[in-house]
């Protein structure tokens, strides 16, 4: 007899797991969802009701973390960290609906919401130039190409005359989506004005979508009226790395026109985000903003089935803030929408752009649906290395 540890991590691994060892497949329904610990944290929890969470946790083989002063009622209030498995955490939530008080039953709601997002793993989404987005926890590549003679990156740098060779190439180095680009938002952009945008990207994406009549097309602006132009030309998706604070009326434009929306967070502008480095808690930050503007879209009559969920690394965070996202990437996940992460050749990746690029993107293989990227062929070599890995059964 042999006896050693195995890295269950996923409910893709329980299952490689079951299935080398032969149990009935009817027992992986009970089995996977305690293949997982989950951990929620949760602010401003009534002292009475963290108490009473941590009782019926431990009753159940979780946990959870409280203030030291709940127990000697010193403390009013406690953030908490709730650990327990899926199993767990649907067994006290069955347990809540009985209990109206100390704010639990609005704990017991939004940590359902929260689950129920979580279970999200695939995603089909339709574009109004008739393609369709199928996304998943496969995580997939979108190519930058810049219309843009002062992005940051000269590498991804094109014109109308050389966008088709290079959007080409990257889908035969393995684009799922090109992310065409006609103002650069790089920290310190000055703006263009609308007319200029459209002189540069109207001419391209006529183009593309000659060349490639089936390729998915998304297109990086912040302004309603470049978005319907876009669309009016075949773009299949408006990538807003403005969150829709820039310029008024993106929401409503996404409604009317019905295309697939990436929701960004972004502190600041291009002139002014790196004075809003260093968060103290980004996490919470981002929770708050994009609970709010999803609400937003909702009221303005967008389909939460057309949203792309983005952190935007970079755009108002320093390094501390874009580790502490990529390390609970995982987070993002619970509004049930596909995490798409831009971190291609950006400051924090380090003096080495293109190395601390790969190990990003080998750390989010499979845990993110798109990685936006410059380098399509490296990056989707590092994307291959880190699944065959994760996929290699024990």
């Amino acid at each position: 007899m042999n006896i050693y540890p195995v890295d269950i991590a996923t409910q893709r691994d329980i299952r490689a797991v079951c299935a080398k060892i032969g149990t009935d497949p009817r027992a992986l329904a009970y089995i996977a969802p305690k293949s997982r610990m989950l951990h929620f944290y949760a602010d401003n929890v009534d002292y009475r009701a963290a108490g009473f969470l941590k009782q019926e946790m431990l009753s159940r083989g979780g946990d959870v973390a409280v203030t030291k002063h709940v127990i000697d009622g010193r403390a009013e209030k406690s953030d908490i960290l709730i650990m327990g498995t899926q199993t767990q955490l649907r067994s006290l939530q069955e347990k809540l609906k009985a209990m109206d008080i100390w704010g639990l039953k609005e704990f017991r709601e939004k940590l359902a919401g929260l689950m129920k997002g979580l279970a999200v793993s695939e995603w089909t989404i339709s574009s109004p130039a008739g393609h369709t987005i199928t996304l998943s926890m496969n995580t997939q590549l979108m190519a930058i190409l810049n219309l843009t003679p002062d992005s940051f990156f000269e590498g991804s740098r094109v014109d109308e005359k050389g966008i088709s060779l290079r959007a080409e190439e990257c889908m035969n180095e393995g684009a799922y989506i090109l992310d065409v680009g006609a103002e650069s938002t790089r920290p310190g952009a000055e703006r263009v004005s609308e007319s200029e945008e459209l002189a540069r990207l109207i001419p391209a994406l006529k183009v593309l979508r000659r060349d490639f009549p089936d390729a998915i097309i998304s297109v990086d602006t912040y302004k309603p009226e470049v978005a319907r132009a876009a669309a009016g030309e075949g773009a299949d998706m408006i990538n807003d790395v403005s969150g829709f604070t820039f310029c008024d009326g993106m929401p409503e434009v996404i409604a009317e026109l019905k295309i697939p929306y990436v929701l960004s967070h972004i502190t600041g502008t291009p002139e002014t985000m790196r004075e809003y480095e260093g968060h103290e808690d980004i996490l919470r930050e981002l929770a708050e903003y994009f609970t709010d503007k999803l609400a937003v879209l909702d009221e303005a009559g967008v389909s939460r089935e057309q949203v792309i969920i983005d952190p935007g690394l970079g755009f108002g965070k320093n390094a501390d803030d874009n580790f502490a996202v990529l390390k609970n990437i995982d987070s993002l996940r619970v509004w049930g929408r596909p995490v798409l992460v831009g971190h291609s050749r950006k400051r924090f990746t380090g003096t080495e752009r293109l190395a601390g690029t790969l190990a990003v993107s080998a750390l989010m293989a499979g845990r993110t649906s798109l990685l936006r990227v410059h380098d399509v062929k490296e990056n989707a070599e590092a994307l291959r290395i880190a699944e065959g890995i994760s996929g290699a059964c024990v």
